[in-house]
């Protein structure tokens, strides 16, 4: 059963950090596979521990880069938005969460794209409870998210940019 490929949309920036983390986990696994061929070379026991970590190590490398890949190669930057004065990925927002009366400017992304450290704004990604209540929302619009602890948080768009 073949699976449809999924378009990821990424901004700018973050489909620019997702490729310097794979450029790192190349560079990574490069030197872990070094340190497992002296490990191997070195190894008289077939049970060390050194060359069991340096295997596992050199396999979540490798799982990592085989992710990072998958994501970039679904990858579509966003480029315009159709519903300019709506929040959609990419736009950055300032909320003001009316129960604590603190504003927070945030940039609103793909869960992948949230994942990866780094960048210059909080990330908020897209399947997290605030991103499901934000997308689609204008400037003044409010709105009540339902935390997992059972308490409700109430948010107003303060304004939208791109």
């Amino acid at each position: 059963m073949t699976q449809a490929t999924k378009t990821v949309r990424l901004t700018r920036e973050g489909y620019e950090r997702l490729q310097r983390a794979l450029d790192q986990e190349q560079a990574r696994l490069a030197e872990a596979t070094r340190i497992l061929q002296e490990q191997m070379e070195t190894s008289a026991d077939s049970e060390d521990t050194g060359l069991e970590d340096a295997k596992r190590e050199k396999m979540n490398i490798e799982a990592r880069i085989d992710e990072l890949e998958d994501t970039l190669s679904q990858a579509t930057v966003i480029e315009d938005h159709e519903n300019a004065g709506r929040v959609e990925l990419g736009a950055i927002v300032v909320l003001n969460n009316e129960t604590s009366k603190k504003e927070t400017k945030v940039l609103v992304v793909s869960a992948p794209e949230a994942a990866v450290t780094g960048g210059s704004l909080p990330r908020v990604s897209e399947d997290s409870p605030v991103g499901k209540e934000l997308m689609g929302r204008k400037k003044g619009e409010s709105f009540v998210v339902n935390l997992d602890n059972g308490k409700q948080m109430k948010y107003k768009v303060k304004s939208i940019e791109y």
